[in-house]
């Protein structure tokens, strides 16, 4: 029988010791000894694995040999979610699902394998709450009922055993940090315990073919709870973003072994659920009855996919010593180098203005395109100077004034052509031979040139 000794470690310096201290006593580290267990079997003299073994040895195969067959989905019923897994559920595959309280991530789960239990063997395993307040809630968002499975468990040893006796083919973990295993002494949600229960189901996905959802706790700032290894262990992480009192909700892949990340899958919260949104660039765009200053749309790009966002931009006088500068949805740091570049090639100055800049909607614009755009908002708002509201705009800026390209131009146009856009101000390298039917395409290469065709 294998002995199994309960050692503490650094996250620091990794040094390991008997008991627990506040203090790493090799690097004086605070608060960073966790909780682990070793095995302590002998490995040597005669009683030794290597004299002793007598398995196959593992087999090995180059490159070409292995074979390469599509790996099989099975689709959730929600194309939504489905895009973001990158096209469908697969066998074997641990997803990691995190976001703010209140966000979703329940509903969502609870609606996903309402449906795959129709045809499959589905396992909901709920650690938070009963199965009275599950069957409520399912009941309340009219979903079928007969075939799922519900069970109130936090102890994993007593999870995995009830999963190889029932044998589902997609299982829910709701959620990981109220996990423990019997092997801890540590109470549940501690980094030993996350890190050996995540470890020991997905382990038991590997070899069973068990596709399991995993919900996980976020902190303050956003990030999932518990060890960094946890992202790690996973095949799939997701986020929940978006305001938990909106109406919309964003799922974004941060990870995936089995399909592109950065994609984007777009929700909306109703009395039934959340409901997925086919055309997302139509809820993100408002219609005004005439033109504002201060608003202009950009066409981002999420994934496999462009959306239009539209950009708004507040700036007024500032009485204080240093102006502020507020970002929603956007990178603060990146809107003060933009304000600098603007006034060192568009002769425009800033620095006795408060500028506040919002993606609307929610939307968490990631890439460098929406550079032109914000700059166009920020003018617009400070000349007091509509924008045309068939105007689109998008384009990298460098630090010495050039409009630099970005990736799919020219699906980026196409949206916009779609909802209406009749004229669009992109980089050169983005501009194409031939413009999209009723569109007018002007290419501009510095920041001079954008500003005065914007407001020509």
């Amino acid at each position: 029988m294998a002995k199994q000794k309960r050692v503490y470690g650094c996250t620091e310096c990794g040094a390991t010791f008997s008991k627990w201290a506040g203090q790493c006593p090799e690097c004086q580290a605070w608060n960073s000894m966790v909780e682990t267990v070793v095995d302590t079997t002998p490995t040597g003299g005669s009683t030794s694995r290597s004299s002793n073994w007598t398995g196959q040895q593992a087999q090995i195969k180059t490159l070409a040999e292995v074979t390469t067959e599509e790996t099989p989905r099975q689709l959730s019923g929600s194309s939504e979610l489905d895009r973001v897994l990158g096209g469908g559920l697969v066998g074997g595959s641990v997803v990691l699902i995190g976001g703010d309280p209140g966000i979703g991530k329940s509903t969502i789960l609870l609606q996903t394998l309402c449906r795959l239990a129709q045809s499959m063997p589905a396992l909901y395993v709920t650690g938070e709450e009963s199965q009275q307040q599950v069957a409520m809630r399912a009941r309340r968002l009219g979903l079928p009922e007969d075939k799922l499975k519900v069970m109130t468990e936090t102890c994993i040893e007593s999870i995995v055993a009830t999963a190889r006796h029932e044998q589902p083919k997609v299982m829910v973990v709701d959620s990981i940090q109220t996990i423990f295993t019997e092997q801890l002494q540590s109470a549940p949600g501690g980094v030993a315990q996350v890190r050996e229960s995540a470890a020991l189901l997905v382990r038991y996905a590997k070899q069973s073919g068990t596709a399991i959802f995993l919900v996980g706790h976020v902190t303050k700032e956003g990030s999932l709870a518990g060890p960094r290894v946890l992202e790690h262990m996973v095949d799939t992480v997701l986020y929940f973003e978006g305001e938990a009192d909106g109406r919309y909700r964003m799922l974004r892949a941060v990870k995936n072994r089995f399909g592109a990340v950065n994609e984007l899958g777009v929700f909306a919260m109703t009395d039934k659920g959340l409901k997925e949104v086919a055309n997302p660039s139509a809820i993100f765009l408002s219609r005004y009855d005439a033109p504002i200053p201060g608003s202009v749309v950009m066409a981002t790009w999420e994934g496999s996919r462009p959306m239009l966002v539209e950009v708004q931009a507040l700036v007024d006088t500032s009485h204080l010593g240093n102006p502020r500068r507020v970002t929603l949805g956007l990178d603060q740091n990146r809107l003060a180098m933009l304000l600098a570049v603007l006034h060192r090639h568009g002769g425009v100055a800033t620095y006795d203005q408060d500028v506040f800049v919002n993606v609307v909607g929610g939307v968490k614009v990631l890439e460098t395109a929406v550079d032109l755009a914000l700059l166009a908002a920020v003018m617009s708002s400070l000349r007091n100077r509509p924008l045309p509201m068939d105007l689109m705009v998008f384009g990298e800026l460098g630090l010495s004034g050039e409009i630099r390209p970005v990736p799919s131009g020219q699906e980026r146009l196409k949206e916009a052509a779609k909802h209406g856009f009749t004229r669009a101000i992109v980089p050169k390298a983005n501009a194409p031979k031939e413009s999209p039917k009723g569109m007018q395409v002007i290419a501009v290469t510095r920041l001079d040139q954008a500003l005065a065709a914007i407001f020509e």
